[in-house]
């Protein structure tokens, strides 16, 4: 059996697409449960109930497979917050939305955010990135910060460095995630309105 290499989505068969899936959620439960350093080709080949020279023909190595798992799960991640952060009325409730959504997501998907945290972090608490900035995939500082300066421009919000302000709030919401992904009695959706206000205290007009 001759590994699939280099066919994009468009080119893979209906068939070919399912079984891809089938792998990717099985990764996703694995190293949600048990690790990424546990989580062999032959334990998500066992998993998905299929061979190992079927993942090796789908995916031709681990290395392959969980990049493939990360990036649907970034993805997903990416249009959720988009989709919530399109449907508001307008720049202050885009910002809301935005920390609402990135929130949200995480509280309802907490075995893709193993996958993150796995993934990214040298996963001692879930604190200490492996390689400084690779938690901030698909320049996630940079599409709030597009949404700052949007409202700055507007003048619904007061001057500030977007970068900055940007990075504050999203390590505010990470380190909030990190906390309850240890401590999972944490009530979130009261944490999510804590971060709301200390986002629109960072950013809206001073009297």
């Amino acid at each position: 059996m001759t590994p699939r290499r280099g066919a994009g989505p468009d080119a893979l068969t209906f068939t070919e697409r399912a079984r891809r899936q089938q792998l990717i959620d099985a990764t996703i439960d694995l190293i949600s449960t048990r690790g990424y350093p546990a989580t062999s080709l032959s334990a998500i080949a066992e998993r998905a109930g299929l061979s190992k020279a079927a993942v090796l023909y789908h995916f031709s190595s681990k290395d392959n497979l969980t990049r493939a798992t990360l990036e649907q799960v970034m993805e997903q991640f990416g249009a959720y917050v988009t989709e919530r952060v399109a449907q508001a009325a307008g720049p202050r409730d885009a910002i809301v939305a935005y920390v609402r959504a990135m929130i949200g997501y995480q509280q309802a998907h907490r075995r893709q955010v193993r996958v993150i945290t796995e993934m990214l972090l040298d996963d001692e608490g879930g604190t200490r990135l492996k390689t400084p900035g690779s938690h901030d995939t698909q320049g996630r500082w940079q599409a709030l910060a597009d949404l700052l300066e949007e409202g700055r421009q507007a003048g619904a919000l007061r001057d500030f460095d977007t970068r900055t302000v940007a990075l504050a709030i999203g390590g505010a919401i990470d380190g909030v995630i990190a906390h309850w992904l240890v401590h999972p009695e944490l009530d979130l959706d009261a944490a999510a309105a804590e971060l709301e206000e200390f986002t629109l205290h960072a950013i809206e007009r001073r009297a």
